[in-house]
């Protein structure tokens, strides 16, 4: 695997690479950023991670810089899995001057994690773009489990015309139902066992839904009352359409719940994809 921190030097060699298939990330690689790589080999013949942890989709609050760096096991991970190359800049390298040139997303971006973290779509648009544009692949692969986002850029991508497919990787969890996240390493051993009632929760969701309910905001404030009943402090429970994340009316069907709740001082965030 070629470790390249330059974009000069990314760019001469990917130069004669016709089918790269791209894969970003913020380091701290789990098994679900792994399933990502996979997916992306099977869609390409020159596989390209990034890692960089980006300044831009923190908010002053937020936890940048405790964020997990673990370069030297994340490049074990991605040599197991066949990557051939990672781009892995600092920040003088993909922001050499301060960035006032910003991608604003669509209303798309304001609601749901965009209301509870403003600007979070701003830093992550900006930084997606500026990635493609680097390293031009004909596909990334995006992880579901962080579905507005993939909405977004999937928008994006549309919207400015770009030539690269994007492809959404289904969640990949632990046996108790967690989905994985580099987030989870913040958790103790209490709040770990209890982190599975999230997924749960969204489950009995979709288990409502599909014994005929309709009445998605009273669903949404049920399961915020129990989410309350056992110690989680949500952010929110949304029942939404698939296909723009609005409110769904009754007679939709292609639908996702999605929410993102507080565990002691770790966020996280879950959802799950359902046809009614």
């Amino acid at each position: 695997m070629d470790i390249i921190p330059r974009v000069d030097d990314l760019r001469t060699r990917l130069r004669d690479e016709r089918g790269v298939c791209f894969v970003p990330t913020m380091g701290n690689l789990h098994e679900g950023h792994l399933q990502l790589m996979r997916t992306a080999r099977r869609h390409g013949t020159c596989v390209v991670a990034s890692i960089f942890v980006n300044r831009l989709q923190f908010g002053p609050n937020e936890d940048f810089d405790r964020y997990p760096r673990t370069f030297e096991a994340d490049c074990e991970k991605l040599r197991s899995c066949g990557v051939d190359v990672l781009f892995a800049p600092d920040e003088k390298e993909l922001y050499p001057d301060p960035q006032v040139f910003l991608v604003q997303p669509s209303v798309l971006g304001d609601v749901l994690e965009g209301e509870f973290r403003p600007g979070f779509f701003r830093g992550v648009a900006t930084i997606v773009l500026k990635l493609l544009n680097i390293v031009q692949p004909k596909v990334a692969v995006f992880g579901k489990k962080d579905y507005q986002q993939l909405m977004i850029v999937k928008h994006m991508v549309r919207q400015l015309a770009l030539p690269i497919e994007i492809i959404g990787c289904d969640t990949s969890r632990a046996e108790d139902g967690l989905a994985l996240s580099s987030r989870n390493g913040y958790l103790d051993a209490s709040e770990r066992d209890r982190a599975r009632q999230l997924f749960a929760m969204l489950s009995q969701v979709v288990a409502a839904i599909r014994s005929g309910r309709r009445d998605f905001s009273a669903i949404e404030a049920e399961t915020m009352k129990i989410m309350l009943e056992n110690q989680w402090r949500p952010d929110y429970i949304a029942v939404r359409k698939q296909a723009d994340l609005q409110l769904p009316t009754p007679s939709d069907r292609e639908l996702v719940v999605l929410a993102a709740a507080w565990m002691g001082k770790t966020r996280l965030i879950d959802n799950i994809e359902m046809i009614s």
